[in-house]
């Protein structure tokens, strides 16, 4: 059994930040634990854009505070979150991440599960890392 609070997350290194600071994981779950999944909390900061391509990994988010939007850049179609709202990226949807009025704090699930260290590349990818050797 796996038992673990954010507030000991806080600080270390499974609370990583963006590059540019539009937001910040605190991941819960990664791939050393052997779930098949990683479980993150994610706070994305009022005001921002975030552009994301996850190439390498699908992802389930539920939005449980704030506001924000998204938008598929294929179709250009822009969709409202807030409290109560999930969406899938389960085409590994390019898109950007809007945080609206207040910050918005998301619940995440990411297949393959990542090992703790990704951080978005320039096309807003996380790299697939196999092991943490590979780093």
């Amino acid at each position: 059994m796996i038992v673990r609070d954010i507030k000991d997350i806080i600080g270390t290194e499974r609370e990583v930040h963006a590059k540019e600071g539009q937001w910040t994981s605190r991941r819960m779950l990664l791939k050393d634990d052997k779930m098949g999944f990683s479980f993150h909390e994610t706070i994305i900061r009022k005001g921002t854009k975030t552009h994301i391509h996850y190439k390498n990994h699908l992802e389930a988010v539920y939005c449980v505070a704030g506001n924000g939007e998204i938008e598929d850049l294929t179709t250009g179609k822009r969709h409202k979150i807030y409290d109560g709202v999930m969406y899938a990226l389960n085409n590994h949807d390019d898109h950007n991440l809007y945080g609206g009025t207040e910050d918005m704090r998301l619940i995440c699930v990411f297949n393959p599960p990542i090992v703790g260290t990704e951080n978005h590349d320039g096309d807003g990818v996380y790299p697939l890392i196999e092991d943490k050797e590979q780093e």
